[in-house]
């Protein structure tokens, strides 16, 4: 039994139940401030979602899911609604990232209730964007009824391909036998030493060009100060 067969298998082999109760967990942590940055919600699903061999286990694993999912962004909405903008100055927030929590506001502003749909689907913002439209004072109602749809939207959406990946895994493996496997591992291996080696020779050219023009042009010119920094700012 090979490596895929073997994490499959495991997978697999947790009861439903638990399995649910894990991935929901995940899940939870991920959309929680506070958190989220240290919780692999997103892959653990993708993961577990490996497990799903029937539709009913699909719909089940989707629903409960995204309920967690509100659940979250609902502990979020609540937290920003209690403490307000005080939040982008939190322990919390600075650990994700105040750039982030920038953002998130700046995509409520420019789009209302559409944010929240959207973040739904951007690492990290996911995590600040309740808090902050709590902040901002955004109606519950109408947060509510966009966390639902990106809720289950990215759900059905990362189980469907955490299906699919589960199942092309087992027909590739099927297919191919262990010795495929192997041939096919080196051949990505070959592949990726001869990018490698052709990048390098394309810097050492790079780098002939370069010397053989030094002293060519007057060193006239030199970086604005604030450059780098506003770049930054502008990410």
């Amino acid at each position: 039994m090979s490596v895929v067969s073997e994490l499959l298998a495991a997978i697999a082999g947790l009861p439903r139940p638990l399995l649910v109760v894990v991935v929901g967990a995940l899940v939870l942590g991920e959309c929680t401030l506070g958190i989220g940055f240290f919780v692999p919600g997103e892959s653990g699903l993708l993961i577990a979602s490996a497990a799903v061999t029937d539709f009913g286990f699909f719909l089940t694993l989707s629903l409960c899911v995204a309920l967690f999912a509100v659940v979250g962004d609902n502990i979020g909405f609540l937290l920003g609604r209690r403490y307000g903008w005080r939040m982008r100055e939190s322990a919390a927030v600075r650990k994700l990232g105040q750039r982030h929590w920038d953002r998130a506001g700046e995509h409520l502003r420019r789009y209302g209730t559409g944010a929240v749909f959207i973040a739904r689907f951007l690492p990290v913002v996911r995590t600040l964007t309740p808090a902050a439209a709590g902040s901002c004072g955004l109606g519950y109602a109408r947060f509510l009824s966009a966390s639902l749809l990106g809720g289950t939207s990215w759900a059905v959406l990362h189980v469907s391909i955490g299906w699919l990946a589960g199942a092309s895994a087992k027909y590739i493996e099927h297919i191919l036998g262990g010795a495929g496997w192997i041939a096919l591992g080196s051949l990505v291996l070959i592949g990726l030493v001869f990018w490698l080696w052709r990048r390098r020779s394309g810097r050492r050219a790079g780098q002939g060009a370069d010397a053989g023009s030094v002293g060519s042009e007057a060193p006239d010119s030199a970086v604005g100060n604030g450059t780098v920094e506003d770049i930054d700012r502008a990410a």
